[in-house]
């Protein structure tokens, strides 16, 4: 359970990642440089930027302006597709049942939850999107261009869950 030091916006930081409360109000206090900043969560350096409404894990975001709510004159990445990407996705999976771990976007290298798969699965294409908008909604764009769109709120099922709906979804 993590234990969670909050500011006045209720922006807040986690008192394990930063390895003590001190360090985690340190993070908090860099949020400064931000306007509008609510409801976010782990953000450090995060200067210069708008509008992070229900950001989180901002770490290094200094002097982006594609880190804020409106992108600037940064050119959105091109939505990658997967094609029969539900059963690509079930097949990768299953070829070894450790690969599948809700509990992080990437655990490692071959170690994904769902939307982390989707992501890595989409090669370069995918790491680009996922930077510039983050992890979920880039796996939701992937999908729905891949012809297959999808409730974001699968991508916080149980291991089970998420196993048994992508085999249901990719026809197995």
């Amino acid at each position: 359970m993590k234990t969670w030091i909050s500011d006045n916006n209720n922006n807040r930081c986690s008192v394990e990642k930063y390895g003590s409360e001190e360090s985690a109000k340190k993070a908090l206090a860099t949020l400064m440089g931000c306007s509008e900043c609510t409801d976010c969560s782990d953000c450090s350096g995060c200067w210069g930027c708008s509008d992070l409404s229900g950001c989180s894990d901002l770490s290094g975001c200094s002097d982006r302006s594609d880190c804020s709510g409106n992108k600037g004159d940064v050119i959105p990445p091109i939505i990658p597709k997967i094609e029969n990407i539900d059963k690509v996705l079930y097949e990768t999976i299953i070829k070894d049942t450790n690969t599948l771990d809700v509990s992080n976007w990437h655990t490692c290298a071959t170690t994904h939850c769902r939307a982390g798969w989707i992501v890595a699965l989409s090669g370069d294409a995918g790491k680009a999107l996922e930077k510039y908008h983050n992890t979920p909604l880039a796996a939701q764009l992937i999908y729905k261009a891949s012809g297959s769109p999808i409730n974001p709120c699968r991508f916080f099922d149980s291991d089970e869950d998420t196993l048994a709906d992508i085999k249901a979804r990719a026809g197995n």
